[in-house]
């Protein structure tokens, strides 16, 4: 009876220890659980659907094929990629060209070799516009030049409720200045 009782509490005892392994274990891969998900809180960009991601859908639909017409074959020509996104809202990013950097190298944004992506994000509640450039692009598109831009050539036609206008007057000033 003696060696019944033993081999119970053993039995027990082992029974108890890997009880609090898993319970370890458990909580461990809670915790890597909690920090995939801040890191998927902090990626807050929509996936792409192309070369001009209306999700702020300020285009008709013969408006993005004509601006992805020009976006492609200038990209098929040039390997620099240039990419419009019109958005809702850039939270929980303060800063609109912080996000456009962002969400250009979240994206992949131009030949990785080169650098040479250029990205123009438009939130139009937000009223901001903003043009990000990678580093390869920048060299002979200047933040001047993009701000050029956007102040006397994209904004003017926005002013005037003219989006696709002032993008694609926009596009093609910097596609002549990017030459």
């Amino acid at each position: 009876m003696k060696i019944g009782t033993k081999i119970l509490i053993l039995f027990l005892t082992l029974n108890l220890l890997s009880c609090k392994g898993s319970a370890q274990e458990t909580e461990i891969k809670k915790s890597t659980t909690e920090v995939q998900l801040s890191e998927t809180v902090k990626s807050t960009f929509p996936k792409p659907i192309g070369i001009i991601n209306d999700y702020g859908r300020i285009f008709t639909e013969s408006q993005r094929t004509d601006l992805s017409k020009v976006l492609y074959d200038y990209d098929i020509e040039t390997t620099r990629q240039i990419v419009v996104v019109t958005i809702d809202s850039i939270k929980p990013y303060q800063n609109i060209q912080k996000y456009a950097t962002d969400l250009g190298n979240e994206w992949g944004i131009g030949n990785d070799e080169k650098n040479n992506g250029l990205t123009i994000v438009v939130c139009n509640p937000c009223r901001q516009i903003t043009i990000a450039t990678g580093l390869g692009t920048e060299l002979i598109l200047t933040d001047e030049i993009c701000k050029n831009v956007i102040d006397q050539t994209i904004i003017p036609e926005f002013k005037k409720g003219n989006f696709y206008d002032g993008i694609k007057n926009g596009v093609v000033e910097l596609i002549e200045k990017w030459k």
